[in-house]
């Protein structure tokens, strides 16, 4: 099939095609005697792979990383294993900052109860407050 083909079937771009190419996740296809690239179920199989470790927001490096141990199915899969733990930290670790974020988001919304004037928005008012740690008060209380 040729490039097009192939982006359509795995659903991306032409450009993302070869882009993971260019980078080596992605084997350069076959030609075609006019110069087309000619890509097999393989590219099809290989492409799908990328982008479900890319929907579960493994990073480039790691799906290089796991398509070693995909092209050398008798490796020791430990790698795979730590590698995996290490994406699930990633994942806790950004639920925790939305969930500190969603706090800080209601604390802000409950600063206006009901629509005023901008004048009198508690929502406005907070956003202009300087956040903890951006007041410097240095020398006896005078600002640098």
């Amino acid at each position: 099939m040729k490039i097009g083909e192939l982006a359509k079937a795995a659903h991306v771009e032409v450009e993302t095609v070869r882009y993971y190419e260019r980078i080596g996740l992605l084997p350069a296809p076959a030609r075609s005697d006019n110069g087309y690239r000619v890509y097999a179920g393989t590219h099809l199989e290989r492409l799908a792979f990328i982008r479900h470790c890319r929907a579960l927001d493994i990073t480039l490096a790691d799906v290089a990383r796991l398509l070693r141990f995909v092209d050398d199915p008798a490796a020791e899969c430990a790698e795979v294993n730590t590698l995996i733990d290490t994406q699930l930290a990633r994942v806790r670790a950004r639920l925790d900052s939305l969930r500190t974020l969603e706090r800080q988001l209601t604390t802000l919304r409950s600063q206006c109860g009901t629509p005023n004037r901008a004048a009198h928005c508690g929502i406005l008012h907070e956003l202009e407050a300087p956040a903890l740690g951006d007041a410097c008060v240095c020398h006896g209380g005078h600002t640098d």
